[in-house]
């Protein structure tokens, strides 16, 4: 407490380890602090269109983009407003809180909502999946939704074999995917895999702040967008294409582009992209090692159990019984300035998550996972003491090598 009574957090930068936002480039905060210029002007132009190629590049398409002023929710809805009718049916995967979320937008605004349900902890089955499909003998179901990397669990989905599947039965629905926490941490191949419309966030691998969304469009898509009749103005891809940026009714967030353009580079440039999924790999599989070494003495677990589906942006730790993991996200935040990510919906109170996405390195993951580990203590969480240890010997033998 200080002198006035009032409760102060540590000194020093804070550890940001939520999955979303995430940390933010210096030089990208510094792009973003653009002055404001005209978006109509020919170099802006310029700064422009090299961001939405760029943006191609890392979604591995050389398809549509649109571009909104909002977060991934507004994508979101873009995908499902520009591409069905009321009373269409759409197939939710379910991965956790997020398909739940998407599979909510979609029954308000009118749609038919099929889910194909799965254990949150092992994801969904593909054989499930497929036989869902191979029963809409009348193909109802006229896109297929499914969420790449669910932060709410820790669990990354196969696309390539979602689409594997579909092609299996022959099913001519469009292949909807949330890449909003995957795009510039995990691989992600929009059109190797066939994915129709690619939805992204500006805040998450992409390393900038809140505020833009896009979509990737297959051309499949674009002819399913001429037929398609939900009403939409701000979010019309057709309005769009009639602008000179062939993205955004209204107002361009300009400071964002620069700040895309910094961030391309670095991702691109500085690094290479095959680079930053690597690093997102290494970083992802050390906290999993340190989580597997605390659930000894029956302590905190992989809330993932599912080996093949970790994700190596998010962690998501399961508490012990008894256990309330908002005691320990406290700790680690007013005692060691730390923050972590809460448990979602059914989640909450039992798990608490660790990003490990965007901008950050060894020493950034490790002084996370001490102050997880001293708040475990400090809470009288039973655990296994070293996961730290754990997670630097790995490091270390990759580093070796």
């Amino acid at each position: 407490m200080s002198a006035t009574g009032t409760s102060t957090r540590p000194r020093g930068r804070q550890f940001f380890a939520n999955p979303g936002p995430t940390n933010i480039p210096d030089s990208v905060l510094l792009a973003v602090a653009h002055s404001t210029v005209d978006f109509n002007d020919p170099a802006f132009m310029e700064v422009y269109d090299a961001c939405v190629e760029g943006l191609k590049r890392v979604l591995k398409t050389r398809q549509h983009l649109f571009m909104y002023t909002g977060s991934g929710h507004a994508a979101w809805e873009a995908s499902l407003v520009n591409l069905f009718s009321p009373g269409d049916a759409v197939l939710i995967l379910e991965t956790g809180h997020f398909s739940d979320s998407w599979a909510s937008m979609a029954r308000d605004m009118g749609l038919e909502v099929r889910q194909v349900p799965a254990d949150w902890r092992q994801g969904v089955d593909m054989e499930a999946a497929r036989a869902a499909l191979a029963a809409d003998k009348d193909r109802a179901i006229k896109g297929v939704c499914a969420v790449h990397n669910e932060t709410s669990t820790g669990m990354a989905l196969p696309l390539a074999e979602v689409r594997a599947a579909m092609d299996e039965v022959g099913h001519p629905a469009l292949l909807l995917a949330d890449t909003i926490s995957s795009l510039g941490s995990i691989d992600f191949r929009m059109d190797e895999w066939g994915v129709d419309a690619a939805v992204g966030g500006s805040q998450k691998g992409l390393m900038l702040p809140t505020g833009m969304s896009f979509t990737g469009v297959s051309e499949k898509a674009m002819a399913a967008h001429e037929k398609a009749r939900l009403p939409k103005f701000y979010f019309n891809w057709t309005r769009m294409l009639g602008r000179k940026q062939r993205s955004f009714v209204g107002t361009i967030p300009i400071g964002l582009f620069y700040g895309l353009r910094e961030s391309l580079r670095l991702i691109e440039e500085e690094e290479g992209l095959e680079q930053v999924f690597r690093r997102h790999s290494r970083l992802g599989e050390a906290v999993r090692r340190c989580v597997r070494h605390w659930s000894g003495n029956n302590g905190p677990q992989l809330f993932c159990t599912n080996p093949g589906r970790f994700s190596d942006s998010v962690t998501a730790v399961l508490m012990p019984e008894g256990h309330n993991c908002e005691a320990v996200r406290g700790t680690a935040l007013n005692r060691f300035n730390v923050s972590l990510g809460a448990g979602l919906s059914k989640l909450d109170g039992r798990v608490f998550r660790v990003g490990h996405l965007g901008d950050l390195n060894e020493p950034m993951v490790l002084g996370t996972l001490a102050a997880v580990e001293m708040s475990l203590k400090l809470n009288g969480v039973p655990h296994a003491p070293g996961g730290v240890d754990a997670a630097m010997a790995f490091l270390a033998d990759g580093m070796a090598a």
